[in-house]
């Protein structure tokens, strides 16, 4: 098995040392500084693992369920902590999917699923959000895509990179679904929490016997460094199966990440972080409509949720070539190309990061690079 590279990546991997001066399409919230744990944190703390629980702490299990909805309706057992969000797909795609296996993923959506299963042998099965539906899941397509041979259907909500949300009816649409063919549902949550229209939608572990969600607290928590996220499932067999595969990989969690996710995840401090998240992000989401609104030829779908959406750019300009130019002088600004979601016509947009993204420099500049071409 060979894991090819997707674009996303590539791109990223390119222009690692470009040094820009602003960014545009920030992803994830401002980042907190260790300093603002310190008070909460032991120094004798063991720097071993947790010394309690494969899973990951217990504490933190809690958190991860109550935050979820999912208090009541799943068990701390059900929850494996795991290194991102990115870890908990991987330790799904790789024990549930056999050469031969159909997957059913959405694009423009998350890439990770497509490359794993691709390694894999499955065949993989997409079904396509259109822009001029606003990035809707057509779930007509998607009953229509899913057969005996389906294993899993792989999605984002909300959808990443669109920003397009999923509310419960669209859910138990889904579920109905994937049960029709026995298949596994796993539904990547990472932006859940930062809705700008509509309530958060139900997470699916509590809503499908063979319901998998997966998150972490990189997006809407800043807290991507500590590479700390989760799987949960109720379907004990699936979660000891990721148990054993990650023993097999990075074996444990790392101790500081689960100390200090509990620490952010506390109740109190989890709502006064996700407030801040929430007005942060409003805030530049209502600058990124305004100036979008200012351009000429250029527009996007206002993300429902999250943090990203796609612009598309004017008649004629590639989305490489343009995010290129961006980055070298005068511009030196960074956005990644729409074709990192297979989508060349357009550039990702984000309202991530507050105010320390400088992001009205970067949509100054984004601008001029645009009158430029």
């Amino acid at each position: 098995m060979k894991v090819k590279i997707h674009r996303l990546f590539e791109y990223l991997l390119e222009t690692t040392q470009a040094a820009p001066e602003a960014i545009v399409g920030f992803s994830l919230s401002g980042a907190p500084v260790l300093g603002e744990y310190l008070a909460d944190l032991d120094p004798n703390q063991s720097l071993d693992w947790n010394n309690r629980d494969f899973r990951g702490l217990p504490e933190l299990r809690d958190h991860v369920l109550a935050q979820a909805g999912l208090a009541g309706l799943c068990d701390p057992k059900d929850v494996l902590i795991t290194a991102g969000a990115a870890e908990a797909n991987y330790l799904s795609v790789m024990q549930l999917l056999q050469p031969g296996d159909e997957i059913v993923i959405e694009t423009p959506g998350w890439p990770q699923a497509e490359v794993l299963a691709r390694a894999i042998g499955a065949k993989v099965v997409k079904v396509t959000r259109r822009e001029e539906d606003g990035w809707q899941l057509p779930l007509d397509q998607m009953a229509d895509a899913v057969t005996a041979k389906t294993k899993l259907i792989f999605i984002s909500n909300p959808n990443n990179p669109t920003g397009d949300l999923l509310g419960r009816r669209e859910l138990e649409e889904l579920v109905r679904i994937a049960e029709s063919v026995g298949a596994w549902l796993l539904v990547d949550e990472v932006y859940a929490g930062l809705e700008w229209d509509g309530p958060r939608a139900p997470s699916i572990a509590g809503m499908y016997a063979r319901g998998i969600t997966t998150g972490s607290v990189s997006k809407a928590l800043g807290l991507q460094g500590l590479r700390t996220g989760w799987l949960i499932c109720r379907d004990a067999e699936m979660v000891m199966d990721a148990v054993i595969l990650r023993e097999n990989s990075s074996e444990i969690m790392n101790i500081m990440g689960e100390v200090i996710a509990e620490v952010a995840m506390r109740p109190d401090r989890y709502a006064a972080a996700m407030k801040k998240a929430r007005g942060e992000g409003a805030q530049n989401l209502a600058q990124m409509n305004a100036w979008v609104d200012a351009q000429s030829g250029l527009s996007w779908v206002t993300p429902r949720a999250g943090l990203i959406g796609l612009g598309r750019l004017p008649e004629g300009i590639d989305s490489d070539d343009f995010a290129k130019r961006l980055l070298a002088d005068p511009y030196r600004t960074f956005l990644l190309p729409g074709s990192a979601y297979g989508q060349p016509g357009h550039i990702r947009l984000g309202v991530g990061g507050g105010a320390s993204v400088n992001l009205s420099e970067g949509l100054d500049r984004l601008s001029q690079a645009l009158s430029d071409w």
